[in-house]
């Protein structure tokens, strides 16, 4: 049984980056690149906590991009490449849409951190979301869209409900 969610993470962290671009030259798109994964990769573990959950998801697929691409307003782009398509469909909706609120509100984030303490996905090592809980200058220039509540809120908006029973409920309850 697959239970790891690299895949998921990592077409949601495109997708969130193509949306919401880096400001700046290449260390500006591997910094922005980086925030990204760290809220998506909390995201996706708050959102799958167990390896069943992973493995469910793996097995069933994430859903794709299609509403994401419609609360944007990126839905009219023409059809995607094969290539595209495919990367695409590892796009979790519910995913994408936590770590934009992660993204917007460190407090929120800081929440989401702390809750991960303990999980099967734990490393005990919270430094590791840096980028997300404390970035930087030049990690907040490069991030400005990525970070930007409003430009965020249609993605937003979506499952902030979900992501705040989450946060209160714990993993073990909510489903």
């Amino acid at each position: 049984m697959l239970t790891d969610l690299s895949h998921l993470i990592a077409a949601t962290a495109r997708w969130l980056t193509g949306a919401y671009p880096a400001s700046g030259g290449a260390l500006a798109t591997a910094r922005c690149e980086a925030q990204a994964r760290q809220a998506v990769t909390v995201a996706a573990w708050l959102r799958y906590p167990t390896e069943i959950d992973a493995a469910l998801v793996t097995m069933a697929g994430p859903g794709g991009a299609v509403r994401l691409d419609w609360a944007t307003g990126a839905d009219g782009t023409g059809e995607p490449t094969a290539a595209e398509w495919a990367w695409r469909t590892w796009v979790d909706e519910v995913v994408a849409s936590w770590a934009a609120g992660l993204l917007a509100d460190p407090a929120l984030a800081g929440r989401a951190v702390g809750a991960l303490a303990g999980s099967e996905h734990s490393t005990g090592r919270p430094e590791e979301f840096r980028r997300l809980l404390a970035p930087d200058e030049g990690d907040r220039g490069a991030a400005a869209l990525l970070r930007h509540p409003d430009l965020l809120a249609p993605v937003t908006a979506l499952h902030h409900a979900e992501l705040l029973d989450r946060l209160t409920t714990g993993p073990a309850l909510a489903a």
